[in-house]
Parts: structure tokens; sequence; C-alpha cells
């Protein structure tokens, strides 16, 4: 199979079923940054070490990558297809909140805020959590030119939530801590 088809050299692709829309269209918009969130988390994945902890967040990861490509396959299919489309539902959102719960319970407190940075996992996670965080601005939009599932606006906003604790909870199982942020004191003069 060809990965070129040449059918998007005209600024268009395919949503699932079968309609064209332009490459700016906001359902393409929101699935290709899901894609660029399922990328980061595959950069956060490839930069855990072998420790158990590690293992335990790679396990997460994996099905968090998983989801987010149903997710895409959600945003790319707008109706029924002939074809079963795996679709986001309220049990995801409900997953990643008991993951959320679970994750902080085995934390300290959050005292300050953080900056994105500690273990390269961690700093990786961030940078997932803003992309997601973006699909998630994204989605919305989109819903200004059509329905989308309630669910998937609250997957996103959950998953952003659960990047950001699993970021604290990797700095904390690898030693490094939270990076907290100072405000810069301004020069006087």
């Amino acid at each position: 199979m060809n990965v070129y088809t040449r059918t998007g050299d005209d600024g268009t692709t395919a949503l699932f079923g079968g309609d064209r829309v332009a490459k700016t269209h906001p359902r393409i918009v929101a699935y290709g940054t899901v894609d660029e969130a399922n990328a980061a988390l595959g950069m956060a994945r490839a930069a855990l070490g072998d420790e158990a902890w590690a293992q335990q967040a790679d396990a997460l990861l994996e099905r968090l990558q998983a989801e987010l490509f149903v997710l895409g396959g959600d945003l790319a299919s707008p109706h029924e297809t002939r074809y079963p489309v795996p679709r986001i539902e309220a049990a995801h959102v409900e997953a990643a909140e008991a993951d959320i719960d679970a994750l902080t319970a085995d934390l300290p407190p959050l005292k300050h805020f953080v900056l994105p940075g500690g273990h390269p996992a961690a700093a990786a996670l961030h940078l997932a959590r803003t992309v997601c965080r973006r699909a998630e601005r994204h989605a919305v939009e989109a819903t200004s030119e059509e329905a989308l599932s309630e669910a998937v606006l609250h997957y996103l906003n959950r998953l952003s939530d659960l990047l950001f604790t699993l970021a604290r909870w990797v700095n904390a199982k690898s030693g490094r801590g939270d990076v907290e942020w100072v405000p810069v004191a301004r020069k006087k003069g």
C-alpha cells in the first residue's frame, strides 16, 4: 500500500464516510492536533526508563495513546458509517478522572505553580498537555459548525488535567520533583 494517494494535493481531505473537506476544516484541525498530542505522548514514553514507576506510567500512556487514536477517528467520522467507528464515551472520561485521583493521592499537595521540566518524560507530558488543550480549543471551535459528542470535549478537558498530574507524578517518582515557578523580582531603576 502506498503512503501517498495524491488525493489531497488540491487542499482537501476525506472524512471517514467519504465527504471531502478543506484541510483547514475545524474537524481536520482538531483531529490533527489530537494526533500531535499522541506523538508527544510517544515522546514521553520514549523518555521513560525501566524502573517500576516508569513501567506503570508507560502502561497508562499506552492506553491513552490508544484512546487518542479512537478520539481522532471519532472526530474524523461525523456520521455513522457502514463500518463500526469506536467513539469516545463517558466511560473514558470517568477512567481519566479515576487516574487523576489515584495519581494525586500519591503526590504531595500542590502549593505553587509548576513549570514544565524536570524528568525528560515529565517535560514531554507537559508538552502533550498543552497540545491537548489546543486540541480542545479546536474541538470547541468545530462545534460552531456542527455538533460534536460532549464526551469528546469532556475527554480532552480531563486528559489535559491527567497529563499535568502524570507529569508531576513522574517528577516525584524520579526524584526530580516539580519545577516550581518563582516570580522574578522586578528590577528597580
